[in-house]
C-alpha cells in the first residue's frame, strides 16, 4: 500500500510520486505519515523531509518551513524553500554559515541579529541534511 506525495515550493514542484511513508518536521515534532493516515494540517519547521519509497530507497529533502496537508491517500508539502538533499550546494551552505557566524560576532549594532541567526540556522540545517544523506549512503 502506498500514499501519493507532492512536495511543492515557490520555485515549482520538487517531487511527485508514491511512497510507503513520509517523515516531516512538524511544528510539534517529527511526524511519520503512512497510507490511510487521518487527515490533518500543520505548520512545518525547517528541517529534513524524508520520502520512503521502499525499504532500500528513500529521498531526503531540505525545507525551510511551510505547511503539511495529510489526506488518507495524499500528502502535500507546501514549502517556502525545498531542495533535494543531493542538490544542496555544500560550499554555498558553508559560506553562508561562516558569513552568518561572522555577522553575529559584529558588536557594532550594524547587523540585524534575527536575520543573521535565521541564515545561520538555515545553513546549519542544510549541512545536517546533507550529512545525513551521506551517512545513509546516498
Amino acid at each position: 500500500m502506498s500514499i501519493h506525495v507532492d512536495i511543492v515550493s515557490a520555485e515549482g514542484e520538487i517531487y511527485s510520486g508514491s511512497a510507503e511513508m513520509v517523515f516531516a518536521p512538524a511544528e510539534m515534532g517529527e511526524v511519520g505519515i503512512a497510507p490511510q493516515h487521518a487527515p490533518f494540517i500543520t505548520k512545518l519547521n525547517q528541517g529534513e523531509v524524508r520520502v520512503k519509497v521502499s525499504e532500500e530507497e528513500q529521498y531526503p529533502f531540505y525545507i525551510s518551513g511551510g505547511l503539511l496537508e495529510v489526506q488518507p491517500h495524499i500528502v502535500t508539502i507546501l514549502a517556502d524553500t525545498a531542495i533535494r538533499a543531493k542538490d544542496i550546494d555544500e560550499a554555498a551552505a558553508l559560506e553562508a554559515k561562516a558569513k552568518a557566524e561572522e555577522a553575529l560576532k559584529d558588536k557594532t549594532g550594524k547587523i540585524d541579529y534575527a536575520t543573521a541567526q535565521a541564515r545561520l540556522a538555515e545553513a546549519m540545517m542544510q549541512l545536517r541534511t546533507l550529512d545525513r544523506l551521506r551517512k545513509r549512503g546516498g
